[in-house]
């Protein structure tokens, strides 16, 4: 097996283990579900569900493409997708619980080679690019050159 094949099928094989994951998620049986009782009329006993905790995610990369997962703050899971040869962004959100809040669903997706150009953009930083590149060229011409060796 050649290596661009070998880094296709593990990306194949990333991409659609990433996808199975977050259907799992998705398809999972909500907290707030109904329990049933028994037929003699006797309640099902509780079953106290963990608490999930947002900030778990995970990420992986195979050369061609990086996927993170994630929950964002209303507990649906999300799915980033990069492709870094294309410079292609796809994001994804998963939702469980009732039959009729599961879902999969593409958030967005926009190709980001000229987002990777830009020097700044909402950039709340203490200096800007600008002020940096002054600085440091000023730091060039005040540094003296270090003394030739005899």
């Amino acid at each position: 097996m050649t290596y661009p094949r070998l880094t296709l099928d593990r990306g194949a094989l990333f991409l659609g283990g990433g996808l199975l994951a977050l259907l799992v998620v998705a398809l999972q049986p909500s907290a707030n579900a109904v329990q049933g009782g028994s037929q003699t009329g006797t309640p099902a006993p509780v079953v106290q569900q963990l608490p999930t905790f947002p900030a778990i995610g995970m990420a992986d990369s195979n050369g061609q493409m990086i996927a993170v997962t994630g929950i964002d703050l209303t507990g649906s899971s999300i799915l980033y997708l990069v492709d870094t040869q294309n410079r292609q962004l796809a994001v994804y959100q998963a939702n469980g619980g009732s039959d009729s809040m599961q879902g999969l669903k593409l958030v967005g997706a926009r190709k980001i080679d000229f987002d990777l150009k830009l020097e700044g953009y909402n950039d709340k930083s203490q200096y800007t690019y600008e002020d940096l590149e002054k600085k440091f060229a000023e730091n060039k011409r005040t540094v003296a050159p270090p003394p030739k060796k005899p």
